[in-house]
């Protein structure tokens, strides 16, 4: 891995994109749903330690955004931003997205609960891997 021709900026801020990305999934979009489906109550989520949940989701999804740069950086040439986009994709979706819809299966969760943990990924890494081409 060759760390000198990463973009340190592209990759804080595709990192920043997940807690955007997270904020509206989790939020208006879905987040009463998830809620309903984890069985949680808004006193129960506020009880949480948010330090450590979101100091903690930062560094794995600086991780997640800097390895993504990596693979996008793989190769003789720069990717356009409609392949970083379909890279992101196709690891947020193929990688991602089904592999937590086998563990749905198994560990019995419904339908819509893999289909919001999920497909926030295919969104998310869809959108890092555009950042990361544009910038």
């Amino acid at each position: 891995m060759d760390f000198s021709s990463i973009n340190w900026l592209a990759v804080l801020v595709a990192t920043v994109s997940a807690f955007v990305v997270g904020g509206i999934w989790y939020g208006p979009l879905f987040g009463k749903a998830w809620m309903a489906e984890m069985g949680f109550t808004e006193e129960e989520l506020k009880e949480a330690n948010m330090a450590k949940i979101y100091g903690t989701a930062f560094v794995l999804e600086f991780i997640i955004a800097l390895q993504l740069a990596f693979f996008l950086g793989h190769g003789d040439t720069d990717p356009s931003v409609g392949q970083g986009a379909a890279y992101g994709f196709h690891i947020g979706f193929f990688f991602i997205a089904l592999s937590m819809g086998v563990n749905a299966l198994f560990s019995r969760t419904s339908l819509k609960l893999w289909f919001i943990n999920g497909f926030y990924f295919v969104v998310l890494l869809t959108l890092m891997g555009v950042i990361l081409t544009v910038m």
